[in-house]
């Protein structure tokens, strides 16, 4: 089974064309949408409403910067302390190109940090790259169920 693919964002607009690009990219992982950063950290740590659900980590959160209740940013920070969460691979959707914003999110672990594009081509070739490279193409840490999968 593959493993989902997170998505944390809380615009409506930047939700759709994100979910667009995802399906025009034709991976078959399940995309999980959560609105803000406390659902995103309940979800992983399987807590609140998300304490029955299956256990895994996701292929890769696509993580918006500036979410309601807890940040983007404060979402990375707490997966990277966390033992069971820290090799999943984040990658910083947003459309802040704030220098510091960036240097913050290298600075806590980010994977990747992809400003969005303006133009809706460019933002469904970037996110359909995205999804591909880190669901499909991206070799997982040794142990995982993605790559124990790989080798049988």
């Amino acid at each position: 089974m593959l493993k989902p693919i997170l998505l944390v964002e809380d615009d409506k607009r930047d939700l759709e064309l994100t979910l667009i690009a995802l399906e025009r990219s034709q991976l078959a992982n399940d995309v999980i949408v959560l609105r803000d950063g406390a659902q995103a950290l309940d979800y992983l740590r399987r807590e609140g409403e998300y304490a029955a659900r299956a256990e895994g980590n996701p292929a890769v959160i696509l993580l918006d910067l500036k979410l309601p209740k807890v940040t983007g940013l404060e979402v990375l920070q707490a997966v990277r302390a966390d033992a069971g969460l820290r090799s999943i691979p984040v990658v910083m959707l947003t459309s802040s190109q704030e220098e510091s914003d960036v240097l913050r999110s290298y600075e806590l672990g980010v994977n990747a940090y992809v400003v969005k594009p303006v133009a809706f081509d460019q933002f469904v070739s970037a996110i359909a790259e995205l999804g591909v490279f880190w669901a499909v193409l991206n070799e997982p840490p040794p142990g995982s169920l993605k790559a124990t999968r790989r080798h049988e």
